[in-house]
């Protein structure tokens, strides 16, 4: 679909909790980088710090033609102001034509609704793209006033569906206890589950603390795995911060590509994305290169967060037997341990991840539907998917590679 014009996204619309307002706007640009991370990450370098809902994150993708224009992911962000034009919450959201890049897959809601002549696209999606990583959706500035902010975002995105005409709402791999708030019944928003494999540091202190806390069988799987991986001369570098270089890029943009093409017809984001982002927050960013005589046959791309390290994107121009569990797991593990994070989010999908180490944990997202009758229908469907999906976690807990109980010496 072509861009939304501005003219469609009043600078103030009628959409309000007490005496703040709500507005849409067409660019990220629209807001100062420093009211916006006063949002998204109020604690600057702790913990909680989330790399994609930072501004410099999401407006590399607007300012690269990730995002905007004919990609069908058109910007049009939800911003909440006190009296004093004061920026209390922020949502980062787009305005859809399609069901690409979101990881969380709504094509037969779509389906169904074309069938039943209604309109799906466009639709409203509030994440960050391309992106199935835990985060805050609704951002809020702390404060006297954030419990009004947040409820002001969550109606305010009701309020911005029916005023673009969109079908539905969809916030995905938003964190448990806001979506616990979107959820409770008192707003119109539906539950949905999924899983996905995240690593957690257990207090091993290293990798053979980790090997150590495997069964026997599969602890020597893994080392196996690790040897076999590099067993053809390949070595591996970690690249982060100042040492990152666009001939680096370059590499990995190959590598990108590759992947791209073999998954889902064209990559997402452009090679100026990787330029601009690595720019804006280098020491945020992990790259772990797999060399041969110098010279880079694979790559993973990881982002830093506060107490998480995020696994993205893979791929190689050489096939190696188990590279992929090295690049990807194995030194995404290392890594972590070595900076003190606690977990690896490792991406979407990929149950071969359980025999790594990482576990099965439920990922949540909330829907809301402008039509009843497809809400309604969507919602029986979503508490048979939830129960299938808790069946699921639990199914696999007993396929991962932990000793089921001390083991003798």
């Amino acid at each position: 679909m072509a861009p939304v014009p501005t003219k469609s996204m009043p600078a103030s619309a009628p959409l309000s909790v007490a005496d703040l307002k709500v507005r849409l706007v067409s660019s990220i640009a629209e807001i100062e980088a420093a009211a916006w991370d006063a949002c998204a990450n109020p604690a600057g370098d702790g913990a909680a710090y989330n790399p994609f809902i930072a501004y410099d994150f999401l407006r590399a993708l607007e300012d690269s033609r990730s995002t905007g224009g004919r990609s069908g992911w058109q910007p049009a962000h939800l911003v909440v102001e006190d009296g004093t034009g004061a920026v209390l919450g922020v949502a980062p959201s787009y305005l859809k034509s399609h069901s690409q890049g979101e990881y969380v897959f709504d094509h037969a809601f779509a389906d169904a609704y074309a069938r039943a002549g209604g309109a799906y696209y466009p639709k409203i999606q509030v994440s960050v793209p391309f992106t199935p990583a835990t985060g805050r959706r609704l951002l809020v500035r702390p404060g006297t006033g954030s419990a009004a902010a947040r409820e002001a975002l969550a109606r305010g995105l009701i309020g911005m569906m029916r005023q673009l005409e969109a079908s539905s709402v969809h916030l995905t791999f938003e964190p448990e206890e806001e979506h616990a708030y979107l959820t409770a019944g008192e707003l119109p928003y539906l539950s949905r589950f999924d899983i996905q494999y995240h690593w957690t540091d257990e207090g091993y202190g290293d990798f053979a603390g980790f090997l150590g806390a495997l069964s026997s069988r599969k602890r020597k799987v893994l080392k196996r795995e690790r040897r076999d991986a590099l067993a053809n001369g390949l070595s591996i570098r970690w690249i982060t911060g100042g040492d990152l270089t666009e001939r680096d890029w370059d590499a990995f943009w190959k590598f990108y590509q590759d992947t791209g093409s073999r998954k889902w017809g064209r990559p997402y984001l452009t090679r100026d994305f990787f330029s601009r982002v690595n720019a804006a927050m280098a020491d945020r960013i992990l790259l772990v290169v797999a060399e041969r005589d110098g010279r880079p046959v694979a790559g993973a791309l990881n982002f830093i967060g506060g107490d998480t390290l995020f696994g993205r994107y893979w791929g190689c121009v050489e096939d190696h037997p188990f590279l992929h569990f090295e690049v990807c797991y194995y030194q995404a593990i290392d890594f972590a341990l070595a900076r003190g994070l606690k977990r690896v989010e490792a991406g979407a999908q990929g149950q071969h991840k359980l025999a790594r180490g990482y576990r099965p944990t439920i990922t949540r997202s909330a829907h809301a539907f402008a039509d009843p009758g497809l809400g309604r229908a969507v919602a029986d469907y979503l508490r048979r998917e939830r129960a299938e999906m808790m069946r699921i976690q639990t199914a696999m807990d007993d396929d991962t590679p932990f000793k089921a109980e001390p083991e003798e010496p």
